[in-house]
């Protein structure tokens, strides 16, 4: 690789890490060893093709053009958590993964018709999954954690928020919402 193509590498990862809160090579090898998955298997559930998936580890590209494909990494992320904390068997993980695949993914900007339950009113999962989203795409886990910790003597309800909506699972964040809407 000439110094050129070096720098358009290391110009996309840094792109990457501001868009995804880290290289997407680190990201998929994440989730392949937290579901035990291959790059073609991962390619498969992201909806994307091998080649391009190298590409994106490779930083021969920078970003994933498809949002759908990003709301699946999301779900992915979300499946490899409750897998490493054992709410979620492998068996179970396995299910998911297929039910990710056939997934079409939602639209990036709020639609009624996903947000919404049958009273118009937003669902609750939703919400929280929709601030999880948001958070986990600015930082990574561990980063937001920090956040909190350095906000933690200052501003307690603030480090708490984070740690539940940030790094947290849904189920804890969901229990956390309604507990403080009464």
């Amino acid at each position: 690789m000439d110094a050129a193509q070096q720098e358009a590498t290391a110009r996309a990862r840094e792109l990457q890490r501001n868009w995804y809160g880290e290289p997407l090579g680190a990201l998929f090898r994440k989730l392949i060893d937290d579901l035990g998955l291959n790059q073609a298997r991962l390619a498969a559930v992201l909806g994307l093709s091998a080649p391009m998936l190298s590409q994106l580890m490779s930083g021969q590209r920078a970003k994933i053009g498809n949002p759908a494909v990003v709301q699946r990494v999301q779900l992915l992320q979300d499946l490899a958590a409750q897998v490493a904390d054992g709410s979620v068997s492998a068996a179970e993980a396995t299910e998911r993964m297929d039910e990710i695949k056939k997934s079409q993914g939602g639209s990036v900007l709020s639609n009624t018709t996903q947000t919404t339950s049958g009273s118009g009113a937003p669902t609750v999962k939703r919400v929280v999954r929709e601030i999880q989203s948001l958070l986990r795409s600015v930082a990574a886990a561990g980063d937001i954690i920090d956040a909190a910790d350095t906000l933690a003597s200052s501003h307690p309800e603030l480090a708490e928020f984070l740690r539940v909506y940030g790094a947290g699972r849904t189920s804890d964040a969901v229990t956390h919402y309604q507990s403080h809407q009464s």
